[in-house]
């Protein structure tokens, strides 16, 4: 039988995570919608977000392990049918715990898959030029994915109904299985690591400890003994997942790598993109629907500046490569997504669609440069016989941010938004403030009947303009925090990343 054409390999691998992209961002517009239909509160339409990040992040570890172990096209095909009867389950789902549960299923399949992918491409591509422009397709090809994402989501959720955007993962899943047999090569590293079920438990506990505790910090407050062991606990498995991994002869993360400042810039890079950048797209539709009163369709239209400048500013990353280092396009990116961030933050206050779009338009441009680029500086870094565990390890970083900034965004939402509520109806409507808690969840979710729906005409009146305010003065805070943690992490990884590619010898069993 005649080895796969590279291109063909390329073309599937790359359709494979454009699924995964496409599915990620297409559930934001929907969030609000779900949470109308299945009555949830925020911290139930974060677990929507967050159990499918969560078995994503948690599994990308091993799960590269797996592809380089038993073999990358059979790690595909197992995460295809994983991925699709999850997303059916998703789409039938009576209650939002059931929806959970799928979401969940579904960063299994998803972790399986998007590992499997990059290891793929590495494998094919390992001449320096080539592999360039492999990476820059790859990240056309996921550009083209988040920029359609919102629109279609939004299409979606306003023609059919949000369980649509679940229910078409089946025919395209099943495309992209005919294509993954004729067009993907087995291939896997005979030595790699053994599967490490300590390690794996220890981090997908403390992944799962920490998001806990941020999410529900919200319902039971932040001086809660509960949420203080939650996040300590979180933080203590960390921990023995760094000692397990130690103690492995040949472990799923090779700790030698973390001695490498240009290593670990590259690292950061790929964190801090994804915490200031990326989780936009799950944000900013909040923003548009709750902050501007847009339907699905409307917000997912509105957040064309923000797709359209992602996906056309890689273009212009092979221009700059040249005159500038890895080290100074990443800050460059990473500064235009804090600028960008900060502008957004400015817009809301002033109100209106116009400011907010231009400000967009930045931060899409910074993710745009980003995108390819922190992949690309990640897999520099390691050996080819390695590409499993370094795409484990790059899409780790980047949907743990994912992950976690929703929960560190989300709490700034949802207790700033009550705060100001909380101000706004002691002056206005004092009689309310019993409630104010409950509506600011209902608020934040985006469901503003069901917040006021205990409220008589006249108190609708006066509260829904307090609400809508009390969330946008929230929102506004998330924006200025991402934009300041993007300018601290662009002037950081600009330094670390300035120390030369390190030769490695990795462990052997």
């Amino acid at each position: 039988m005649p080895s796969p054409s590279p291109r063909m390999t390329l073309l599937t691998a790359s359709g494979v995570c454009a699924l995964i992209v496409l599915d990620t961002n297409i559930v934001a517009v929907t969030l609000p919608s779900i949470a109308r239909d299945l009555g949830a509160g925020f911290a139930d339409i974060e677990w929507v977000v967050s159990a499918y990040m969560l078995a994503f992040a948690a599994l990308l570890l091993p799960a590269g392990s797996l592809a380089d172990r038993f073999g990358r096209k059979k790690m595909l095909l197992t995460g295809l049918a994983l991925f699709i009867l999850a997303s059916v389950g998703c789409g039938a789902a009576p209650n939002i715990l059931l929806l959970d549960i799928a979401r969940a299923v579904k960063g299994v399949g998803a972790a399986l898959l998007l590992t499997s992918a990059l290891a793929t491409i590495g494998h094919v591509f390992h001449d320096e030029t080539e592999r360039a422009k492999a990476w820059a397709f790859w990240g056309a090809c996921m550009g083209v994915a988040m920029t359609a994402a919102p629109t279609v989501g939004g299409l979606i959720a306003e023609l059919a109904g949000w369980r649509w955007i679940f229910y078409l993962n089946l025919p395209v899943g099943l495309a992209l299985m005919g294509l993954v047999v004729r067009n993907i090569g087995e291939s896997r590293n005979e030595q790699s690591a053994r599967l490490d079920p300590w390690g794996s438990l220890f981090f997908s506990a403390s992944l799962l400890s920490l998001i806990w505790g941020l999410i529900e910090a919200n319902r039971i407050g932040w001086d809660s003994p509960l949420t203080f062991a939650r996040l300590f606990g979180g933080a203590v498995l960390l921990g023995l997942f760094v000692l397990a991994e130690r103690l492995q002869s040949r472990p799923m993360i090779d700790l030698q790598l973390f001695r490498h400042p240009r290593f670990i810039g590259a690292l950061l890079g790929m964190f801090a993109y994804a915490g200031c950048a990326q989780v936009m797209m799950t944000l900013l539709p909040f923003y548009l629907q709750n902050g501007l009163g847009f339907s699905a369709i409307d917000s997912g239209l509105g957040m064309l500046p923000f797709a359209i400048t992602m996906l056309l500013c890689p273009r212009l990353g092979p221009g700059l490569s040249r005159h500038l280092s890895p080290a100074a396009m990443m800050a460059l990116g990473l500064t235009l997504v804090s600028v960008g961030n900060l502008l957004c933050a400015w817009a809301t206050s002033i109100g209106g669609y116009r400011a907010f779009a231009l400000a967009m338009a930045v931060t899409g441009a910074g993710a745009g440069l980003l995108n390819g680029d922190t992949q690309k500086n990640i897999m520099a870094c390691v050996p080819r016989e390695r590409t499993g565990m370094a795409s484990g390890m790059s899409t780790t970083m980047r949907f743990s941010a994912i992950m976690l900034a929703v929960g560190v965004y989300g709490a700034l939402l949802a207790s700033h938004t009550l705060n100001a509520l909380d101000q706004s109806l002691q002056s206005a409507a004092p009689d309310w403030l019993d409630q104010a808690q409950y509506m600011a969840s209902r608020v934040v979710a985006g469901d503003m009947s069901a917040a006021l729906h205990l409220l008589d005409d006249s108190a609708r009146a006066t509260v829904q303009p307090l609400a809508q305010q009390a969330f946008v003065t929230g929102f506004g805070w998330v924006l200025w925090v991402a934009g300041c943690v993007g300018l601290f992490a662009a002037l950081l990884v600009g330094t670390l990343m300035r120390k030369p590619i390190p030769t490695l010898q990795m462990k052997v069993a």
